[in-house]
């Protein structure tokens, strides 16, 4: 193969075409290049065997710098850069610590066009419209960059959550829990780990409280949500806010959540890891399984019970659509659990 030019202060892509003839590696080669520069602001290298006029040309232009540039053409950020952005600042506003955020450039993009992390932040709307506006001093910006609102906190700030009624859905993994109260003070717990509701809801005097815990395999808190008022360690390798949806990875494509919250009374959650006391539960699209012991649910309806899933020992009996008193703790192995779950889900739609 020829020999990729790259300048090591920025990622590349290395596609190999040594299957394609030269007349398809050139004009692939060049669209390829041109729309990862436009899109996400990288550069890739194409290399080839063959040293015809079509891969001189590659070369030639490789060689001159055109594919290096730092410069483009599109406002988006690269996500590579996104996320080193989000644990820099502690997945939240530098200032404030608030978990909505936008990205923003402390040298205008519209003037360098140029996304640089160093040069990036994170601003809460509050905060990115002043800046925007000129009523917060650039200086003041960048000098809480240097010491982000989360990073000393070690968690973000609370996020109030809208909800209210008197009903509750929770929908996960194919599977619902629906609860709805005329007037009374109700607690339900969709999920429960020795008497720890890892989701619950309250209804009290017509307000709705949701509640929610997420722990990482220690047994470390990782998310959390107190009647209402959302907050999060930032000791995971990334967590993003979208929209309605807050996901967090462990690691690259690995998930311990994917939760949308779909206000004044519904959650979905099509893809988590609940892990508590040594019990793994994985949800995914279509199923929940208990990977301890292999229990495997799907497409059940539950309606008005106090209880769903209920595992574990709990300091009084409730009433609930599941449970399971003892499980072995520790002993669960996800890949097994996800591979018989499909093997089980292949026999019933055969």
């Amino acid at each position: 193969m020829g020999r990729a030019y790259h300048n090591f202060e920025q990622p590349a892509i290395l596609v190999l075409s040594t299957r394609l003839t030269d007349a398809e590696v050139w004009p692939k080669a060049y669209t390829s290049v041109h729309r990862q520069r436009a899109v996400l602001g990288i550069h890739v290298v194409v290399v080839g065997a063959s040293s015809s006029p079509y891969m001189t040309a590659v070369r030639d232009w490789l060689k001159r710098g055109e594919g290096m540039s730092t410069k483009c053409d599109s406002r988006n950020i690269p996500l590579p850069i996104q996320r080193e952005l989000r644990q820099r600042c502690g997945f939240g506003c530098v200032i404030c610590g608030l978990p909505l955020y936008h990205y923003h450039h402390i040298k205008d993009w519209a003037n360098v066009h140029e996304h640089i992390a160093a040069d990036i932040i994170l601003l809460c709307d509050k905060h990115h419209g002043e800046t925007t506006l000129g009523l917060l001093p650039k200086e003041e910006v960048i000098e809480a960059n240097k010491s982000p609102f989360n990073l000393q906190t070690g968690r973000s700030r609370p996020l109030l959550m809208h909800y209210e009624g008197n009903s509750c859905e929770i929908h996960m993994g194919s599977n619902s829990f629906t609860t709805r109260t005329e007037g009374r003070s109700v607690e339900s717990f969709p999920l429960m780990v020795d008497g720890i509701p890892l989701i619950g809801f309250r209804f009290e005097a017509d307000h709705l409280f949701l509640n929610f815990i997420l722990f990482d395999q220690f047994n470390h808190l990782v998310l959390r949500i107190i009647d209402n008022h959302l907050f999060y360690s930032i000791s995971p390798w990334d967590i993003q806010f979208v929209g309605k949806t807050i996901t967090i990875r462990e690691k690259s494509r690995k998930f311990l959540i994917r939760l949308t919250f779909q206000p004044p009374n519904k959650v979905t959650i099509d893809k988590g890891r609940f892990l508590c006391n040594g019990v793994e539960i994985l949800v995914y699209s279509d199923h929940i399984i208990v990977a301890n012991n292999n229990t495997w649910i799907s497409g059940c309806r539950i309606k008005n019970a106090h209880g769903g899933l209920i595992i574990g020992r709990t300091p009084k009996r409730t009433n609930c659509f599941m449970r399971l008193g003892r499980v072995d703790r520790y002993l669960g192995d996800s890949k097994t659990s996800s591979a018989r779950a499909k093997s089980v889900k292949e026999k019933l739609t055969d």
